[in-house]
C-alpha cells in the first residue's frame, strides 16, 4: 500500500469540501516547552473533527453501484458526523449503528443529515460494531471503518501533506491515537516526504491499546478504562492495517494522564480561547511532559477536534482553579 500517493489522490478529491485549517504559532507552548510549537487546528475542519477528511474521501472513492447499494457504519461520535455529512454531500443514503444507550446529544447531531437512517443496537460500541458489518454483508452494502480503510488513512493523510506545506521546516509531529488512522496517514506521508520528520504517537494511559499491542508485537484485546479523551479509547479490530503502518513509521510513543490531560484543555481554553475535545489535549500534554526532547525544535500539534462536553468544560475549569 502506497501512502503517499494515497494521499495525494485524496487530497485532490476532497480539497474543493474539507478546509485547510490553519497552523497557529503558540507563543505560550513554545516558551513553556523551549521550542517552537504550532497548532494544526483541526477542530476548525468541518464537522468539527479531521475525520471528516477520511470519510470524504472514502465516500467519494466509491463506485455508483457501491453508492447504489448503500453505505454503512457504526460511531457514536465524530466518525458517524463526517459519515453522514459525506453522504449528504454526495446525496447517498447510508445506515449509522449506535449502542442504544448513546447520548441524545448525538443522535440530535446526526439527525441533521437526512440522508441517514440510525439503527440502535446493544449497549457497547463494539455489539453496534458487528451489527453494521452484518448488516453491510446481508445487503451488499459499504461498511465504512473509522480507520481500518486506505481511503480513510488517505484522507487523514491529507493533514500531514498541509502541515509540510504550511511548515517545511518542521522536526516533529504529535498525534493523538486511538485505532491509529489520523497516525497512519500522516506517518505514511511525511515519512516519504521528509524522512527526517519525526511522529510521534499520544495516548491516554487509561485506554494505550496501540502502544501496549506495538510492544507486544501483536494487536491485543484488553479492556481500556474510563478517559476523557472518548475519541482514542477502545480497541483496534483484528487484523487492522493501521497497526503494521505504525509499527513501520512511528518513530515513538508518549503516554499520559487524565490530570494531564485536563490541564492541556485548560491551556488551550485560556491561552487560545478554544474549546477543544479530550483526544485533542493528548498532544498538549505529551510535549509538555516531554519537552526536553524538543529543545529548540520546531513541533506540530495535531488538535484532532472540538467535541467538549459541558460536563468535561466543568471538571477542567474545577480542576484548574487557584
Amino acid at each position: 500500500m502506497n501512502i503517499f500517493q494515497l494521499v495525494k489522490q485524496a487530497d485532490a478529491r476532497i480539497k474543493q469540501t474539507v478546509r485547510k485549517t490553519p497552523l497557529e504559532f503558540s507563543p505560550y507552548l513554545s516558551e513553556l516547552c523551549n521550542c517552537n510549537v504550532y497548532l494544526k487546528l483541526e477542530n476548525l475542519q468541518v464537522t468539527g473533527s479531521f475525520k471528516a477528511r477520511g470519510a470524504i474521501n472514502k465516500v467519494l472513492s466509491l463506485t455508483k453501484k457501491q453508492i447504489n447499494h448503500g453505505v454503512v457504519t457504526a460511531s457514536t461520535g465524530n466518525h458517524a458526523a463526517a459519515v453522514g455529512l459525506a453522504l449528504q454531500q454526495s446525496c447517498a443514503d447510508g445506515v449509522i449503528f449506535m449502542p442504544e444507550n448513546v447520548s441524545q446529544m448525538k443522535v440530535d447531531n446526526l439527525k441533521q443529515y437526512t440522508q441517514v437512517t440510525l439503527k440502535f443496537v446493544g449497549q457497547d460500541s463494539v455489539v453496534s460494531e458487528e451489527a453494521a458489518k452484518k448488516y453491510a454483508q446481508d445487503t451488499n452494502g459499504t461498511f465504512i471503518s473509522p480507520y481500518n480503510d486506505p481511503e480513510v488513512i488517505g484522507g487523514q493523510g491529507t493533514i500531514g501533506l498541509e502541515v509540510l506545506e504550511q511548515l517545511p521546516i518542521a522536526d516533529a509531529i504529535l498525534v493523538p491515537v486511538g485505532g491509529g488512522g489520523l497516525i497512519s496517514g500522516i506517518a505514511g506521508y511525511c515519512k516519504q516526504a521528509k524522512a527526517s520528520m519525526e511522529i510521534i504517537g499520544c495516548q491516554p494511559e487509561n485506554s494505550a491499546v496501540m502502544y501496549h499491542s506495538i510492544k507486544a508485537g501483536k494487536i491485543l484485546a484488553m479492556e481500556s478504562q474510563p478517559t476523557i479523551s472518548d475519541g482514542t479509547a477502545g480497541g483496534i479490530e483484528q487484523g487492522s492495517i493501521t497497526f503494521e503502518i505504525c509499527k513501520k513509521y512511528v518513530d515513538g510513543h508518549h503516554l499520559v494522564t487524565e490530570e494531564q490531560i485536563k490541564q492541556a484543555l485548560y491551556i488551550m481554553l485560556e491561552q487560545h480561547q478554544m474549546m477543544v475535545e479530550g483526544a485533542a489535549g493528548l498532544s498538549i500534554a505529551s510535549l509538555i511532559n516531554n519537552k526536553d526532547r524538543y529543545k529548540n525544535r520546531n513541533v506540530v500539534l495535531i488538535i484532532c477536534g472540538n467535541k467538549m462536553s459541558m460536563s468535561l468544560l466543568k471538571e477542567v475549569l474545577a480542576t484548574n482553579k487557584n
